[in-house]
């Protein structure tokens, strides 16, 4: 047996401050550690044991890697890897959820030739892109990501994981929202059950059997335990 555990960076954002959608071309650091921290301590509370640690190659992944090794007390180098860094939002990157909205909906618009929408129907087609994403991984257009080569690289990591080995990733959401494609056959249920939008500071679990992917958590929040 063998586990992939994949974190989500803790908050690049302070509270009250208008949240953006920063992909791999904006290099925010973290503004907390608790989050980060409070996956150590789970890891050290309830294991799984990790035998390798990787970070995609952005401050707010690094550092939230460093956090959880000290909360866990894990003396193991972070492996940079830049398979896992960030997607790039193209003219959306940086910018608030309004304005992304109103971009993707006005998008649709034009693809669909329709012209003079309301306010209201543009936020509505600009929604309908992000729940696609959301659920389902279908890249918004304009978006420079290419979900072929993710989920290539996600299986070929994952097969080079060794048996009973745990390996650990931090990286960010929309590389993480790739990860359920391992599961093949399940998948479907997967997307039933779950959103594939995960929290910051959020943990998900991947086990294999010796013949197939499970999921033992996801989205699971230690910091709201602790």
């Amino acid at each position: 047996m063998k586990r992939c555990l994949i974190a989500r960076h803790g908050n690049t954002f302070r509270p009250g401050e208008t949240p953006r959608r920063v992909g791999g071309r904006t290099d925010l650091p973290l503004v907390e550690e608790e989050r980060a921290r409070a996956i150590g301590k789970y890891l050290l509370a309830n294991g799984p044991r990790v035998d390798r640690l990787y970070a995609a190659p952005l401050l707010r992944t690094t550092r939230t890697a460093e956090l959880i090794a000290e909360e866990a007390g894990l003396d193991l180098p972070v492996i940079v890897a830049s398979r896992f860094r960030e997607i790039d939002y193209g003219p959306d990157e940086n910018k608030t959820e309004e304005e992304v909205t109103r971009r993707l909906g006005e998008e649709a618009a034009r693809r669909a030739g329709l012209s003079s929408l309301p306010a209201e129907e543009l936020s509505r087609l600009g929604k309908r892109a992000l729940d696609d994403w959301n659920a389902r991984a279908i890249v918004p257009p304009g978006w420079l990501a290419d979900a072929e080569e993710i989920t290539r690289s996600w299986i070929d990591f994952t097969s080079s994981i060794a048996d009973g080995e745990n390996v650990l990733i931090c990286t960010s959401n929309g590389i993480i929202r790739f990860a359920p494609l391992l599961l093949d056959a399940d998948l479907d249920a997967f997307r039933q059950e779950r959103d594939l939008k995960v929290s910051t500071g959020s943990l998900s679990i991947f086990r294999h059997d010796g013949n197939r992917w499970h999921c033992d958590a996801w989205n699971l929040k230690p910091y709201r335990a602790g």
